[in-house]
């Protein structure tokens, strides 16, 4: 999950309904997609952005 394409993926796509509420948060889970949208994930580097992600699917 560590390139650009798939991060502006990532925001584009549709949340699950429900989570999944475990340690670790997938990918589609709402939360997750709900911070990446937050952020400004065009203009950042490949390692700040799998850091972002990583940041993000913490629950």
């Amino acid at each position: 999950m560590g390139s650009k394409k798939s991060a502006d993926k990532l925001r584009t796509l549709k949340p699950k309904k429900k989570c999944c509420q475990k340690d670790v948060r997938c990918m589609r889970c709402p939360v997750v997609v709900h911070r990446l949208g937050k952020l400004d994930v065009e203009s950042m580097p490949p390692k700040q952005l799998k850091k972002a992600i990583k940041k993000a699917r913490v629950a």
